[in-house]
């Protein structure tokens, strides 16, 4: 309602954040800690019931819970629990028409749940399918609100939804010449890792696809900092898809796919467990008839690049090509450039001696191994990436140029008035362009038209 400002605070070093608040009615200068020191517990505001906070917090409940607090009773362990912790993740709340509406992550899909603001469950929206849906948002009276709902197959279209009626009715959806959803298959699959965890992949392809082995697949993953990796659709992909290219998604570890434990699994002094995850998808594809080594790619941007560059270091007979784009591939100094020392409550620092052992052991620009025989690789960076600065990738691909094996390419393409991504839409069709072109020729795709 406007009353109260929110103050959140974080620190490069901790995953989580100190809360205030102050009441812009009254006038207040000064904040009021709702949560004073900075911890790895988060905390967020939904919204205000009066003068209380509703707070979404995973302090002890991974998956994240939300507590009603009462400024009179200060200390968030005087909160009343609202939304208990789930075996699903909470992936986010939004509110409209004095509704919360709570969206979780059932094996990475969405299931949304509509409560009153004491948590009492009412309905579940019913979506269009399987995939992902987000928005929900509206005023507090409000009788309607706008999703949107997209899967692998399925562009991202726009539903009204009735909060009497509790009914979903289309809106709008996009026009893609060409493009019929019914021509492609979407389908999501697991696999166990190296330590017998299992993981989540989704899959699109031409419908009709042969398991012959032989379908160029390309492979792409994340793998970090919370980010879940949910099924999706992409107008650039199709241009893979309609050439015969499979397209996999792997929900590393890493991410909150699962909730604030698939994270910590995947970070710090557990970051190997990404790479393995990524290598027992590449092995499931092949295993599975989806492909092979040789018409294998795997892609990743940013954290994903540092993962792609780990995981062809590891095991480059898995793969015929790869794309590591803006990745942090020097593990040793991250922390010394621009955004980095951010990155340090996901990865650790070499400054700690333990931690520098650790990453020494697998970061890309130090474990190329001369004489390797490794895929085709195309670095990507941009002269005017201020996050992941370009020297990671300028080191990377010069280091590979020195000792690989040269019967495969090792190549950089340095965009130029572009930052850490396309600064326009022409500059990311020609990125996306040459990274095509690079994988039929590779992979040994001849492209119909």
């Amino acid at each position: 309602d406007e009353r109260f400002a929110i103050l959140r605070i974080n620190d490069n070093d901790k995953r989580g954040n100190a809360l205030y608040f102050r009441n812009e009615n009254q006038g207040e200068k000064q904040f009021t800690p709702i949560v004073g020191d900075i911890s790895e517990d988060s905390f967020h505001v939904v919204d205000n019931a009066g003068d209380r906070f509703l707070i979404q917090t995973n302090r002890d409940a991974p998956n994240a819970k939300v507590i009603l607090y009462d400024p009179k009773q200060p200390g968030v362990e005087n909160s009343t629990l609202i939304l208990p912790e789930r075996s699903e993740p909470l992936a986010g709340i939004s509110t409209a028409g004095r509704k919360l509406l709570v969206s979780y992550l059932k094996d990475v899909t969405t299931r949304v749940v509509v409560t009153d603001y004491n948590g009492n469950a009412e309905n579940e929206i019913v979506l269009p399918g399987v995939g992902s849906a987000r928005g929900f948002g509206g005023e507090r009276g409000d009788a309607y609100v706008f999703y949107t709902y997209t899967a692998m197959d399925v562009p991202p279209t726009i539903f009204r939804y009735d909060l009497p009626t509790q009914t979903s009715t289309l809106f709008r959806s996009p026009e893609i010449p060409g493009f019929r959803s019914a021509d492609y298959e979407s389908k999501e699959v697991f696999f166990h890792s190296k330590d017998g965890t299992r993981i989540p992949m989704f899959l699109v392809y031409r419908r009709g696809v042969s398991l012959n082995g032989m379908n160029p697949t390309l492979l792409y993953g994340y793998g970090g900092f919370r980010v879940t990796l949910q099924p999706d659709f992409s107008a650039l992909r199709l241009a893979w898809l309609e050439q015969g290219g499979v397209y996999a998604q792997v929900n590393l570890r890493g991410g909150t796919e699962y909730g604030e434990k698939w994270h910590e699994a995947g970070m710090r002094l557990n970051k190997q467990n990404v790479f393995d995850d990524c290598i027992a998808a590449a092995e499931w594809l092949i295993t599975n008839g989806y492909t092979s080594a040789e018409r294998l790619a795997v892609s990743g941007v940013s954290n994903g690049g540092l993962l792609v560059g780990a995981v062809i270091n590891q095991r480059p007979d898995l793969f015929r090509a790869a794309l590591p784009a803006v990745g942090v591939m020097d593990m040793l100094r991250f922390q010394k450039f621009t955004a980095g020392a951010a990155w340090v409550s996901d990865y650790g620092s070499s400054d700690d001696e333990t931690q520098f052992q650790y990453l020494l052991g697998y970061s890309p620009l130090h474990n190329i191994r001369a004489g390797t025989t490794y895929p085709a690789v195309m670095v990507t960076t941009a002269d005017h990436d201020d996050r992941v600065v370009p020297a990671h990738s300028f080191k990377y691909a010069a280091t590979l140029q020195e000792k690989v094996a040269p019967s495969r390419p090792a190549l950089i393409r340095i965009d130029t008035d572009s930052g850490h991504g396309s600064s326009n839409l022409a500059k990311a069709i020609e990125e996306t362009a040459d990274t095509y072109a690079f994988l039929f020729h590779n992979l040994g795709i001849e492209p119909k038209f």
